[in-house]
């Protein structure tokens, strides 16, 4: 009797000390385990329910210009949560989507199928035609940043050489500290100062490493 009462009481405290979350598939219990390896991903329930209950998540994909006509088409949900995932997870080739395939957790609580591969994702990123997606993603980007811009702000311009190999469109030579020679792009990135909330990103040729060649009036 002892030993059964024990075990209830260990469950009932583990209970106590769990966190409910609402998630694309309902609500579940987080808990923390100070036993176990730490995980870079054991915040994303918490930042799964802020998408489920502002609806941010939803509206992007339900918005996407992405269709397919034929039965054999991936769900757009599965394509763009494994595009999601992937960025989260700070992944910048496709190739890196393959590490996200044995995560049966994560699509789950995004209410999406399974994780689809990374060939999946550059042919439907590449169907989408340049200007509706765009729209659409400037769309869901202004959404996050415009009600902030009624308060006086400073707008910080950081400026970021990527490095290219191969054949790229706009890929020209420039300042480049890390290749020095080799053709490049610049990010341009717009960020509310203080915040540090990124308001637009323009990707220019390598030559263009001035911040001052986006700034406000003579952006093309």
């Amino acid at each position: 009797m002892g030993e059964a009462k024990r075990k209830r009481e260990m469950s009932l405290k583990e209970v106590a000390q769990a966190i409910g979350v609402e998630t694309m598939r309902g609500r579940i219990q987080v808990k923390c385990d100070p036993s176990s390896s730490a995980t870079p991903f054991g915040q994303m329930a918490f930042f799964i329910e802020f998408l489920k209950l502002t609806g941010l998540y939803e509206r992007w994909i339900e918005d996407c210009p992405l269709r397919y006509a034929g039965p054999n088409g991936s769900p757009t949900a599965d394509i763009l949560g494994t595009w999601f995932l992937s960025i989260l997870s700070g992944h910048r080739r496709y190739a890196h989507i393959t590490t996200l395939r044995a995560d049966g957790v994560l699509p789950e609580l995004l209410g999406m199928n399974r994780i689809v591969s990374k060939d999946t994702v550059r042919r439907a990123l590449k169907a989408i035609e340049d200007e509706s997606g765009r729209a659409w993603c400037g769309k869901h980007l202004d959404a996050s940043g415009w009600p902030l811009l009624a308060a006086p702000w400073i707008m910080d311009i950081d400026v970021t050489v990527k490095p290219l190999f191969g054949h790229q469109e706009c890929a020209d030579t420039g300042y480049n500290p890390t290749k020095p020679g080799r053709p490049s792009h610049t990010y341009h990135s717009f960020l509310m100062a203080g915040l540090r909330l990124v308001l637009d990103v323009n990707v220019e040729a390598g030559n263009q490493s001035q911040a001052n060649t986006t700034l406000p009036g003579l952006i093309d």
